[in-house]
């Protein structure tokens, strides 16, 4: 009962700021990269696919390992695993401050994907096993609220290490970071695990997850510019080239590997569970309503988070002429709102119960962004895009501090690791597909709106053409070129006249990409309901 359960040591709750420090770390580095996209596109020579997946290969890999993880985390001890996840997350992030060419920087990217994997899943089941009733709901409330804080604090982070120092120095923090992190958890955090588990390793299910997720967010991605059925462009992957001849495009084949590994990987599961061998996921976690409708949920609201992370930054220094870090300043409303009801969540949890709060943070989400996507054009004020943004994150605090401990309540403390982690991955499932839908409906977009807009300031034919491809290809990078040409660009007099109608275009396509962003959310939104209605019934 909640009113018996002894309350946290000192050590504990010092044990749960440095998980949350650590957390933080990670959270942070997937949102810091996207306002320093656009010096990054430009340093490195970037094409909206390579920003693309500097973004998501993060998302991807993390959403790939956090099961198996996990898992180990169970088995082998949540600190160990932590410590281990913070040194190869440092060392990520040391390689990724020194590349110089894109394959180097998605590459670092891969290696800091695989610590964060480590460190994600070891922070929530550590809370999970440290405290107990009420004092357990405080905890995850830290933790959800870590979470929403950090993801909308990283752009303004973003922005200022990026414009009074460069874009390498939001690599190179982490490091200091995490040995302060690393230090705090050896002190602080005790060692937990698991109840003894099944025999075996779930290698095959590890695979199946892996190439099924990667599989599935890559055809989001690449789909825009390879072709979603007919080849538009060849793909070259290590050598192996896939031609832009060939009777069919490559993603209704990378899509079908994806349902088909996916599939499999559930027939698997049940399989494992037949026979009494260790699974990499509990399917039975997920006859609990509260944990099958909760992490629908937490899936559509990365998802919706993710999507505006990406492509702002992009519309604010691309279109509107913003600095980076003006561009931060604007984006940290996000933080703003997300702190102030992060505080405030527990207090509306008291009242309205922690699924009640749940819901009204994704309705002042969705509300947020729909009326963004109203209020942009290609000259809208910074502050004016700022307003909304407070109350999206205003929703976003309340629906990221009180999800959590709702997901968890009801699995037992002995699978916590799983059960974290399987929230983990449907978390970072939706981030990776939140920048993969919105990257897609962004170029898919632009394709149509940047050639309407020059067509409509009267700059025509193939030089026409050429400006608005490039542009998409660019992010929008070229439009900052032009505007600091001015006149000695190649299209002269025009070239002020061809600014305004490609930031109108690209505002255009970023209205598209945010109302994709909505449409999850409402998605969320009725989960919500459900995830309520669960609730209810299991009291």
């Amino acid at each position: 009962m909640p009113d018996t359960a002894p309350a946290p040591t000192r050590r504990e709750w010092l044990a749960l700021a440095v998980l949350s420090t650590g957390l933080g770390l990670i959270v942070l580095d997937g949102t810091i990269v996207g306002v320093a996209l656009p010096d990054i596109i430009s340093d490195l020579s970037l094409d909206l696919t390579d920003a693309q997946w500097v973004n998501s290969l993060y998302a991807v890999i993390l959403a790939a390992l956090l099961l198996s993880t996990g898992r180990l985390a169970d088995r082998w001890g949540r600190k160990l695993l932590f410590l281990v996840g913070i040194v190869i997350f440092v060392a990520g992030s040391i390689m990724a401050a020194a590349s110089d060419a894109a394959g180097t920087l998605i590459g670092a990217r891969a290696v800091q994907a695989v610590g964060a994997a480590m460190i994600m899943p070891a922070t929530l089941s550590s809370v999970n096993a440290m405290f107990r009733g009420r004092y357990r709901a405080a905890a995850f409330g830290v933790w959800g609220a870590v979470i929403s804080g950090a993801a909308a604090i990283g752009p303004l982070a973003g922005g200022a290490l990026t414009q009074w120092a460069s874009w390498h120095w939001i690599f190179i923090v982490n490091v200091p970071l995490g040995l302060l992190v690393f230090v705090g958890a050896w002190l602080t955090v005790p060692e937990s695990r698991g109840a003894k588990g099944r025999p075996g390793a779930d290698v095959d299910g590890a695979l199946l997850s892996g190439i099924g997720f990667g599989a599935l967010v890559f055809s989001v991605i690449e789909g825009p510019d390879l072709g979603w059925w007919t080849p538009t462009s060849e793909l070259t992957i290590f050598g192996w080239v896939w031609p832009s001849t060939a009777p069919i495009s490559i993603i209704p084949i990378t899509l079908a590997v994806a349902a088909v590994s996916l599939t499999l990987f559930v027939v698997w599961e049940r399989h494992r569970e037949k026979v009494r061998r260790s699974a990499l996921l509990d399917l039975n976690l997920f006859k609990l309503p509260t944990f099958s409708w909760g992490n629908l949920t937490a899936a559509m609201v990365a998802v919706g988070e993710f999507a505006i992370i990406f492509v702002l930054p992009l519309y604010l220094i691309n279109a509107l002429g913003l600095d980076v870090f003006g561009a931060g300043l604007v984006l940290a409303a996000m933080a703003i709102g997300a702190f102030f009801s992060g505080a405030s969540a527990r207090h509306l949890a008291a009242r309205f119960g922690s699924p009640g709060t749940v819901l009204i943070g994704l309705g002042l989400e969705l509300l947020g962004v729909v009326v963004l996507a109203l209020l942009i054009h290609g000259a809208t004020p910074g502050w004016l895009v700022a307003m909304p943004l407070v109350v999206y994150g205003l929703g976003l605090g309340l629906a990221s501090a009180q999800l959590t401990g709702t997901v968890l309540r009801d699995v037992p403390v002995e699978v916590s690791g799983q059960g974290s982690a399987t929230q983990s991955t449907v978390r970072q499932v939706g981030s990776a597909l939140g920048t993969a839908f919105a990257g897609a409906a962004l170029s898919v977009s632009l394709a149509l709106t940047l050639p309407a807009a020059l067509s409509e300031a009267g700059i025509t034919g193939d030089a026409a053409d050429t400006l608005a491809e490039t542009t998409r290809q660019s992010a929008g990078t070229t439009i900052t070129q032009l505007r600091a040409e001015g006149s000695a660009s190649a299209l002269g007099d025009q070239t002020a006249a061809a600014v305004d109608a490609l930031a109108t275009g690209f505002a255009d396509g970023t209205r598209w990409s945010l109302l994709v962003a909505s449409a999850f959310l409402l998605l969320g939104f009725v989960g919500a309901i459900r995830l309520r209605v669960a609730a209810r019934q299991a009291q």
